[in-house]
């Protein structure tokens, strides 16, 4: 009789827990173009679909003030709401573009991704004045995304979320900063990585904070209000609020209030 304690049977039902891209991609009983259809705008409806490739393969790629125009009016019928005055740069991707929501004065720039994805998630919010740089990549795991009010975000950075990771007002992150709000379990020796499942406690950056180039924040971890994270840095836990951190794993070296030392330099 085999149980729960049988690896043999653990890894089976381990399988269960591929990731739900995956599960998209190679579910069976779907044609590719419902496949497609989920993956990429998470409803199965014909009409649906035919927007969405027309609108993004008329004017996604368009350059110059008649792109920018195109897509301010059109692409508005494929998220789910978009404030006044917002500006989608060249070649933007959008995934599951219903769960998007953009508040005014938006900058969404060259390239950058918007991934939305999830089975159960509310997805990406981007609030009023956002700036968000050219490559950078905000991409749901079944998690969801919130970018608070006038948050400037450098360019080729990265944000991905299978809880919650919240960046707040005001918030400057430079380039290359990398946020995972989501970890995979790996205890087991016996099993992949792939296959033991994945945890997500989620990323709480408050208002007022500035992450230098390059900072990683982990999965669990929290940045207090007017906080500085120097160039480099990996945060792994929790930073208070107006405090200073550097370093790998990061580590706090002063609090901005205290006047007795020089402020710290941060690359940005």
């Amino acid at each position: 009789m085999s149980s729960d304690s049988d690896p043999d049977r653990q890894a089976s039902n381990s399988s269960s827990k591929i990731t739900a891209i995956q599960d998209e991609l190679f579910a069976p009983g779907r044609s590719k173009a419902e496949r497609y259809a989920q993956l990429v705008i998470g409803r199965n409806s014909l009409w649906t679909l035919i927007k969405y490739e027309l609108i993004v393969t008329g004017c996604s790629w368009v350059p110059g003030a008649i792109g920018f125009l195109l897509r301010s009016k059109l692409y508005p019928f494929l998220l789910g709401r978009v404030g006044d005055n917002v500006t989608f740069g060249v070649n933007v991707v959008l995934r599951h573009p219903h769960k998007i929501v953009i508040g005014n004065n938006v900058v969404i720039d060259d390239g950058c991704v918007l991934d939305a994805k999830g089975m159960s998630n509310s997805g990406i919010t981007i609030g009023d004045g956002v700036f968000v740089g050219r490559n950078t990549i905000l991409s749901c795991k079944n998690g969801d995304i919130v970018i608070d009010d006038r948050a400037n975000i450098g360019f080729n950075c990265e944000i991905f979320s299978g809880g919650k990771v919240r960046l707040g007002k005001d918030t400057l992150v430079a380039a290359y900063t990398y946020m995972v709000g989501g970890d995979h379990e790996h205890k087991r020796t016996d099993t992949p990585v792939l296959y033991q499942g994945r945890i997500a406690r989620g990323i709480e950056v408050d208002d007022n904070v500035w992450l230098g180039a390059h900072v990683v924040i982990s999965d669990g971890s929290s940045v207090g209000h007017d906080a500085i994270i120097g160039a480099g840095a990996v945060v792994v836990g929790d930073v208070p609020p107006f405090h200073i951190a550097v370093g790998v794993p990061a580590k706090i070296i002063r609090d901005r209030r205290d006047s007795t030392k020089p402020p710290e330099s941060t690359e940005r």
